[in-house]
């Protein structure tokens, strides 16, 4: 019986310590699951089970168990019941995962949008039905081959191509349409350092001072220019790996304010010299864009009036973390059409309906290789110049986001392509067969 009794006790020893020592992973892999659900179902608009089924059926996220709340917003997540998190929608700034009860009760600013309907110009620069065209220099055989490849077992879920202003191609999975929000994971950085070149147009900033970060002051992080950091190229360490807990997972899950992870983090390398991709350093990115402004107010508005609303993209929803920062790394969602609109505004050097948001200048900035990238990143921007996507132009430069979510800018073939879904892709094929589609 004492034999017995042991066996049980070393047991529950064992069974104790399992879960003191996965507590933390608990804890973010419920987090994760709240966020995405009450993101998909409340934003995206798509059912618990679907979500369930499709986003959140991954190991080890398919271990949580989610519910939710229609009438309060709110997702519910826990892991074999010892953990719970729940993420809230908050009117305006998408979902935010809680880290108390009061988080639920507190007050809130939410951004003032100016959504000029424009329901006379067809899409791409207003909202009536866009004007079908048929081009004599496309192979549309090729191409609807081409688009239809990633379909199916690739889990594309949306694919817009267009081609000097036009749709020529257009396709949706099942449960999606042209009017359904997708989330563009780290397309997110593409907008912050957009609204950064909107800053530098404006001469409300200069990207070339030094980080208005008072905590560097004092060390050789006071060297370390918005440029650097827009570039990744700081010196800062960060860990930014998905597969366990890191930086990058404790500051989405876990932080109240996440424009403090990166802020936080010591040198290990010089500024320039030490390219080192980090969401963090978006999300301080975002931080330094709201000390430019006088108020919070001003910050939440300035992202929409002059930059999303601006040229249309009134679909798209930033999400905030629990401070009120724009999550510039990884949260913002709007239809595939309204993404596409992103590429357009690069594709024509920064000018929408004859207005200047940004000067092509910034556009040559954004596609200038980061030293010691190895010539794949610019500033918030992927880029071709090495040629990793051989069959495809050297001045092609991209959004990019987790699962393979793009929005391709093709200056010598004008075009924009987008392209979500839930996994990786073979990109250079798919570019490839556009690309010999037009002659």
């Amino acid at each position: 019986m004492k034999i017995v009794k042991r066996i049980f006790l070393f047991i529950v020893v064992i069974l104790l310590l399992t879960v003191i020592i996965n507590y933390p992973k608990l804890n973010i892999i419920a987090g994760y699951s709240a966020k995405n659900t009450a993101s998909s179902v409340f934003l995206g608009s798509r059912s618990l089970s679907f979500t369930d089924s499709t986003d959140n059926n991954f190991s080890p996220v398919d271990l949580a168990h989610t519910t939710i709340n229609k009438k309060t917003k709110a997702a519910i997540s826990s892991v074999f019941g010892l953990l719970t998190r729940k993420a809230i929608i908050r009117d305006g700034l998408g979902s935010v995962l809680t880290l108390n009860q009061q988080d639920e009760k507190s007050t809130y600013l939410t951004p003032k949008r100016i959504q000029t309907i424009n329901d006379i110009k067809p899409y791409p620069y207003g909202n009536a039905p866009h004007k079908d065209s048929v081009f004599d220099t496309i192979d549309y055989d090729k191409l609807n081959e081409t688009v239809a490849s990633i379909f199916g077992e690739r889990k594309t879920r949306a694919l817009l191509i267009l081609h000097k202003d036009k749709i020529i191609s257009e396709k949706y999975a099942k449960g999606f349409t042209k009017d359904s929000r997708i989330l563009g994971w780290s397309m997110t950085k593409s907008i912050m350092s957009t609204v950064f070149g909107v800053l530098q147009h404006q001469k409300k900033i200069n990207i070339y001072d030094k980080a208005p970060i008072k905590s560097w002051q004092n060390d050789a992080r006071k060297e370390i220019t918005i440029h650097n950091l827009l570039q990744m190229n700081s010196g800062l360490e960060w860990d930014e790996n998905y597969d366990e807990i890191s930086d990058a997972t404790k500051m989405l899950f876990l932080e109240r304010d996440m424009t403090k992870s990166q802020e936080e983090k010591k040198v290990v390398g010089n500024p320039n010299e030490t390219w080192n991709y980090s969401s963090g350093t978006s999300n301080l990115l975002s931080g330094i864009i709201r000390t430019q402004f006088k108020n919070h107010q001003e910050y939440l508005d300035f992202w929409y009036t002059d930059l999303i609303d601006k040229i249309g993209m009134n679909s798209m929803i930033l999400e905030s973390d629990l401070a009120g920062n724009y999550v510039a790394s990884s949260y913002s969602w709007a239809t595939t059409r309204d993404w596409a609109k992103l590429g357009l505004l690069y594709l024509h050097n920064g000018v929408w309906n004859g207005e200047t948001l940004f000067s092509k200048d910034w556009v040559d900035y954004v596609t200038t290789p980061t030293p010691t990238s190895n010539g794949i990143y610019g500033a918030q921007f992927w880029l071709n110049t090495e040629k990793q996507l051989k069959d495809v132009s050297e001045n092609m430069f991209f959004a990019d986001g987790y699962q393979g979510q793009r929005v391709y800018i093709l200056p010598q073939e004008d075009l924009v392509i987008v392209r979500f879904g839930l996994s990786w892709f073979e990109e250079n094929e798919f570019l490839k067969g556009v690309l010999q589609s037009i002659h």
